[in-house]
């Protein structure tokens, strides 16, 4: 009998990564993950130049030179205009995604690039670094919201099993932009005084290309399903991102995910604040990407010109060691002043650094804060998350230049703190979310929300429902 129960039991398919699914990842990571790591680092390199363009300008204009703290306080608005509009990006995330779905917002979102990418590539021929500035926050619109849209829609269109690496493309790709944006700015390149304006508008390309290919690529199957309720289009949208026509299994969690979700209702951002079965959830994606952010990692992308130079290296040093940086991060993404040789022991200590972030904290709260929500938290919890994101990264980027002029080498002993602290609650309190599917993760919270989790109007929790061989059949994918 035992024999043939066992016999009768589905087999779970493991899923693939079909051709479909691979070039819908490329095409939304570099139309627009890409787009983020460009734009963090494309302004450091070409910075002397624009500053003398800004300085050039305001004596144009006013007849005088620009006084040091007003060109601190101009630079460092230049730098934190595109997180300041990344967290704005972010308040959009919500009511973007439930109304125009993930790819129909990605598509949407690069209004956001193109037309800034514009912007800034006349504003030396308009003699205004207004428009930089302004551009800079316009850019950082597309930023935020690419940056939690784009982990959002890979991880409904992927396998369980490949929920994980597919997570890591978004950042591999962001790092791959920061590198870009590093080889650009080489001074024989496009960082030099003629080059800058054309280096800033490069970032228009990979919109463009994401807005002429991503239409043929298929919406998200959950959206489709939980959130239009349109069946026949998450199944032919699953059939074409798995490779086969047998995607009953998969439908069937996603239609118990539902069951269990309409108990709940819908969640707006107030109303996740105050959820109690996400509290943990919400709490661990706030100070995971807080964590992310405040360790630092962005001041040595914005200012990296500067930090080397204030550690010792040769000027005409400077922009290779930035490459290197920038290399060094995009490979380890992929594996997941009076001492003569301070200054490289300085070097090996900041790619040391940047490592240990692309290792794990530069991931891994975007893939973390897919996995820990079901779809009718995820679009809130990643308006919480990325507002989180950008807020802390607005403030390293406008505090940094001031905080360097105070403490000199010692300003990232203050990051080092937050980075231990960090550690310590991911250690104490985030679980392991490894091939689970998105309900077994919630299960795995509620106990530490002190919830059950119930299924449509019925008064078991999930984990009690017993199950009939009908049923099992059913939650193939469970």
């Amino acid at each position: 009998m035992a024999e043939n129960e066992e016999w009768r039991k589905p087999v779970e398919k493991k899923g693939r990564l079909t051709a479909v699914l691979a070039l819908a990842t490329l095409i939304s990571a570099f139309g627009s993950s890409f787009q983020y790591g460009y734009n963090v680092a494309v302004i450091n390199s070409p910075s002397p130049f624009m500053q003398q363009f800004y300085n050039a300008t305001y004596l144009e204009r006013y007849g005088r030179p620009m006084e040091e703290n007003v060109q601190t306080l101009l630079w460092s608005l230049s730098v934190s205009m595109y997180p300041l509009g990344g967290f704005f990006g972010s308040l959009m995330v919500a009511p973007l995604v439930n109304k125009l779905g993930r790819k129909g917002t990605l598509l949407f979102n690069n209004i956001f690039s193109i037309v800034p990418a514009v912007m800034m590539g006349v504003s030396e021929i308009a003699k205004s670094y207004e428009i930089i500035i302004a551009a800079r926050f316009i850019v950082g619109i597309c930023a935020g919201l690419s940056s939690n849209v784009v982990p959002m829609y890979l991880g409904e269109l992927s396998p369980k099993n490949l929920r994980g690496a597919i997570g890591i493309i978004p950042q591999l790709f962001i790092t791959i932009g920061i590198l870009g944006a590093q080889v650009l700015g080489i001074r024989h390149i496009l960082g030099n005084s003629t080059g800058w304006p054309l280096m800033l508008g490069l970032t228009g390309i990979p919109a463009l290309i994401e807005l002429l290919l991503l239409p043929f690529f298929p919406e998200s199957p959950r959206y489709m399903l939980i959130q239009r309720g349109d069946e026949d289009a998450a199944k032919k949208a699953l059939q074409r991102l798995r490779g086969w026509e047998d995607v009953d299994g998969e439908l069937s969690e996603m239609r118990l995910e539902d069951q269990s979700e309409r108990a709940e209702g819908r969640l707006s951002v107030l109303s996740l604040l105050s959820q109690r079965s996400l509290r943990w959830q919400l709490i661990s994606i706030i100070i995971m990407n807080m964590g992310q952010q405040l360790s630092g990692v962005n001041a040595i992308y914005y200012y990296a010109d500067s930090i080397y130079a204030t550690a010792g290296v040769k000027q005409n040093d400077i922009q290779y060691v930035t490459v290197g940086t920038g290399a060094v991060n995009v490979f380890m993404t992929i594996a997941a002043e009076s001492v003569t040789w301070m200054p490289y022991v300085s070097i090996a200590c900041v790619i040391i650094y940047v490592t240990g972030h692309a290792i794990g904290p530069s991931p891994i709260p975007y893939v973390v804060t897919t996995e820990m929500f079901r779809q009718s938290a995820r679009p809130a919890a990643f308006m919480v998350a990325g507002s989180v994101h950008w807020l802390s990264n607005f403030t390293v980027g406008l505090i940094f230049p001031f905080l360097e002029r105070g403490l000199g080498s010692y300003s990232f002993i203050i990051f080092s703190f937050i980075c231990l602290a960090t550690l310590i609650y991911i250690w104490l309190v985030v679980p392991e979310t490894k091939s689970k599917t998105f309900l077994e993760i919630c299960q795995m919270f509620a106990k530490r929300n002190k919830v059950e989790i119930k299924l449509g109007d019925g008064e078991q929790p999930l984990k009690e429902i017993k199950e009939t061989p009908e049923d099992a059949v059913r939650v193939t994918a469970f």
